[in-house]
């Protein structure tokens, strides 16, 4: 699961570096919107696996965020922007970058 989390993450992340500059501030929106969500669910002290666990039912919750933050801007409602989220909240992990260096070469 972690692994396919981390690639599901990674390619969040790459998407996110290719979005057109004019949707780039609704995407980031979302995306602060989401991590101080799982700020607020796991604490300033968490593993990678805690956050696997928690992506697990993040599309339930996920869609509200980017909805209430960019409502105006569709794109930012994919679930891979919420993936660019759960990537930038990884780097924080107490684990990073052990936890995930087996799943950082596939993406």
């Amino acid at each position: 699961m972690l692994d396919t989390a981390v690639h599901h993450w990674q390619d969040g992340d790459r998407r996110l570096g290719q979005a057109p500059a004019a949707q780039r501030r609704a995407l980031e929106r979302v995306i602060e919107r989401i991590v101080a969500e799982l700020r607020w669910r796991l604490g300033s002290s968490f593993t990678i696996d805690e956050l696997v666990d928690c992506y697990d039912g993040s599309p339930a919750w996920s869609l509200g965020l980017a909805l209430q933050a960019s409502p105006a801007e569709p794109m930012a409602w994919e679930q891979w922007v919420s993936d660019a989220a759960f990537y930038r909240h990884m780097r924080r992990a107490r684990d990073w970058p052990k936890g995930a260096r087996g799943a950082r070469g596939s993406g």
